[in-house]
């Protein structure tokens, strides 16, 4: 296995070119690029933890978890911004991998982290809503 170290070095560099480079869409939502970010971004991000808690011997040290923490936020919150909701991502990548274990999905555990996309986003209102 590479080193963990490099590879979260990588995972915030990646994380924090996407974030400078980021153009809001236009006419949000852009589901497309919302699941590159969360396949590509947070899903690699998350996956990364699992690895590491599972793995035997491999520990993170403050400084690299803060690092994991922060590039899977960035991609949460761009997540987010793609469906034109300003997030701020202060959610914890463990909770993500327990959710992920859990529904066996990383669109299902991004939903139920930051409530994006709104699952009555297209429902129409009756007037007993």
């Amino acid at each position: 296995m590479p080193d963990v170290s490099e590879r979260i070095a990588g995972l915030s560099e990646r994380a924090r070119r996407d974030y400078e480079e980021f153009e809001p869409p236009p006419d949000p939502p852009d589901e497309e690029r919302a699941m590159e970010y969360l396949v590509e971004g947070v899903g690699d991000a998350v996956s990364l933890y699992i690895e590491v808690r599972t793995g035997e011997g491999i520990r993170l040290d403050d400084a690299e978890f803060a690092l994991l923490e922060r590039a899977f936020n960035d991609w949460l919150e761009l997540y987010a911004a793609c469906y034109g909701v300003d997030l701020e991502g202060s959610f914890t990548v463990r909770e993500a991998a327990e959710l992920v274990v859990e529904t066996h999905s990383i669109r299902e555990a991004a939903l139920l982290l930051t409530h994006v996309p709104d699952r009555d986003r297209g429902r129409q209102r009756s007037v007993l809503d």
